[in-house]
């Protein structure tokens, strides 16, 4: 019997298991069986998967079965969560097949029980000099006491999201830890005590950070046959960030603090927090900036100053007894691999690599680099070397090219949704509005969000391309509206979500990091509305380098595909199950207008009827809400 007919009748077994009992959905079971052939011939799958399609089980059935040793990377914690919690536990029951799994995170996401060990030998809070203040001691106190009783160290067991400086205080990233060899504590290593459960199972689940790390260094995961990648069409963005590096001043002054606790030498310490303060003025200069390969000469300057601090804090490093104490000799060595780390990095700045880009963000500046392009690491050190699945609910037709899969390289599949969209969906597009560019669209467009939440009765999910743009918004609407509006800031996203759920008379007003990874289903959510295309920034230097690359085809291969796959994340928000009804208003009206391009998004979309008339979406949601 092959892997496909195996699968097909598991998958029957596993969804009729289903609390409240479960259907197979046609797609579900084409992509499933799609997933066991290319497994079988070693190949590699795009598998679009609409909203509904199931496709965790789609692909973790055949995975398992297929007896491989298995990653699964997930762009978002959110569904990172689903498969360890939810989907994975389920089959162990429901599979005949026994198997194990296990969640590998980065190392900085663990308890370091060597920085807890040295906070208690020293009996102070502001351990290596993280600044200190009353919030963060107490953070500090309460990790301690979960320490006690952690059984794997995840931050996400923390009852509290810590800030930044008290988990510095007591974790350690890549670039610090000195390995388990070398650690006194390196035995008990919460890190790699997953690493070695990440070893002995057969399915990991890791995020897509950590996957580009694994490819780029080949060091990070155990050997595996089987990758999937899903939220593919995140993968170039993430990959090519892990790729890269960055340099900014808090680098310099977390070297500065850590050496501090170690070399009782004022002037070594001061001179390195200088030139970290130093290179944060110059590039305060290039915000925004794409930087040119020859660099300006006033931040050559700095960077070789900074590189001169940088080797006397490792020399200053060398002078540390070979007897010191353990936790002593430890530091020395997480100092001395920072210290080089940051050597290494602004050699990489003074001399980078052609295909390399280098850029300016942040209001504390940071200088970035990252490749151009990853489609050449993609293909020697993935697609060569073991089958892999990529699969989204909406992935871009130039994906795989990008990611350097050939069309003779991979099959192409679409299963679609199982939704029903003609019936249970509207897309409204208010053509009538101003250019988004146009000084008068936010007045127009704020005016036509307020009467479409009246006629939802709240029940919206309002997304936004800039933050400003969601404040002016939430600012203007909240007092006018009988409703209650949330932002993004108010609660931590779970709370928000959790919160927004229960309550079908609230509006919620959101960013970015909401068009994807939000399940809101039933009454508390008939309304999503965008205020425009979410075309990326113009001014964004790596895209600004892609486009170089591309030419005249610049806007079609890398603009268009990028937005138009946004939106139909931001429009997938709005139906989550069989039952769930309602209206996305899109307030941009060049996706009723635009002769170039507008079928680029519509055909990205779910099928569902459109219209330009306001009064037939304030009478589809009147009707929900009336139901």
């Amino acid at each position: 019997m092959t892997l496909a007919d195996k699968t097909a009748k598991a998958l029957e077994r596993v969804t009729s298991a289903l609390p409240g009992g479960g259907e197979q959905r046609a797609g579900q079971l084409e992509m499933a069986r799609a997933v066991a052939d290319t497994i079988e011939q070693k190949g590699h799958l795009v598998a679009q998967a609409g909203t509904g399609t199931g496709k965790s089980l789609a692909y973790l059935i055949p995975a398992v079965l297929s007896g491989k040793k298995v990653v699964v990377s997930t762009a978002t914690k959110a569904l990172q969560d689903q498969l360890a919690e939810k989907d994975l536990p389920f089959l162990t029951e429901a599979l005949d097949r026994a198997f194990e799994y296990a969640v590998l995170k980065g190392r900085s996401n663990y308890l370091c029980r060597q920085r807890v060990s040295e906070i208690e030998v020293d009996n102070q809070l502001s351990l290596d000099g993280v600044a200190s203040s009353a919030t963060v001691e107490e953070e500090i106190e309460a990790i301690l006491e979960w320490a006690e009783t952690t059984y794997d160290g995840d931050r996400a067991g923390l009852a509290f999201e810590p800030s930044p400086a008290a988990w510095a205080a007591v974790s350690v990233g890549p670039r610090e830890c000195p390995g388990k060899n070398r650690c006194p504590k390196g035995e008990a290593c919460f890190a790699e005590q997953a690493r070695s459960a990440a070893a002995a199972a057969d399915v990991v689940v890791v995020n897509t950070h950590l996957y580009g790390i694994h490819l780029a260094t080949e060091a990070v995961l155990p050997q595996h046959d089987l990758v999937i990648l899903d939220e593919a069409h995140q993968v170039e963005d993430i990959v090519s960030s892990t790729l890269g590096f960055e340099l900014g001043v808090n680098r310099f002054r977390s070297l500065s603090r850590n050496v501090g606790s170690i070399l009782a030498d004022d002037d070594l310490v001061g001179n390195l927090d200088e030139a970290g303060e130093d290179l944060a003025e110059v590039l305060e200069r290039h915000v925004d900036e794409r930087l040119p390969t020859q660099l300006p000469d006033p931040l050559v300057t700095v960077l070789n100053r900074c590189r001169d601090r940088a080797e006397r804090i490792n020399n200053g490093l060398k002078g540390v007894p070979d007897d010191a104490s353990e936790d002593v000799k430890t530091r020395k060595l997480r100092a001395t691999q920072a210290a080089t780390a940051l050597i290494d990095d602004i050699d990489k700045v003074l001399d980078p690599p052609e295909a390399d880009v280098l850029w300016v963000e942040g209001r504390n500046p940071v200088l970035k680099v990252a490749p151009l392009e990853i489609h050449d690491l993609m293909k020697a050190r993935l697609w060569d070397e073991r089958a892999a699945i990529l699969t989204s609910a909406t992935i871009p037709t130039s994906l795989p090219e990008r990611l350097g899969l050939g069309p003779e390289e991979h099959e192409l599949l679409d299963v679609g949704s199982p939704f029903d969209y003609e019936s249970n969906a509207l897309l409204y597009c208010a053509a009538h509005l101003p250019d988004p560019r146009d000084d008068e669209f936010m007045d127009a467009m704020i005016n036509e969000l307020e009467m479409l939440i009246i006629a939802a009765g709240g029940r919206t999910l309002a997304l936004f391309t800039s933050r400003r743009a969601m404040m002016a918004a939430a600012d203007e609407l909240a007092p006018r509206l009988p409703f209650e509006v949330l932002t993004q800031d108010q609660l931590p996203k779970p709370k928000l979500i959790e919160k927004f759920s229960a309550d079908e008379a609230l509006c919620l007003f959101a960013t970015m990091s909401f068009w994807q990874g939000i399940d809101v289903r039933g009454p508390a959510l008939s309304l999503v509305t965008i205020d425009k295309l979410p075309f990326p920034r113009p001014d964004n230097p790596l895209l600004q380098a892609r486009r170089d690359l591309a030419g005249r085809s610049a806007f079609g291969t890398i603009d268009l595909p990028r937005a138009a796959t946004l939106l139909a994340q931001g429009v997938g928000r709005l139906i989550r199950s069989a039952t769930d009804t309602g209206v996305v208003a899109v307030f941009d009206p060049r996706l009723a207008k635009s002769k170039s391009y507008r079928w680029e998004f519509i055909n990205a979309l779910p099928p569902m009827p459109r219209t330009k008339d306001r009064a037939d979406a304030e009478a589809f949601l009147t009707a929900i809400r009336d139901r």
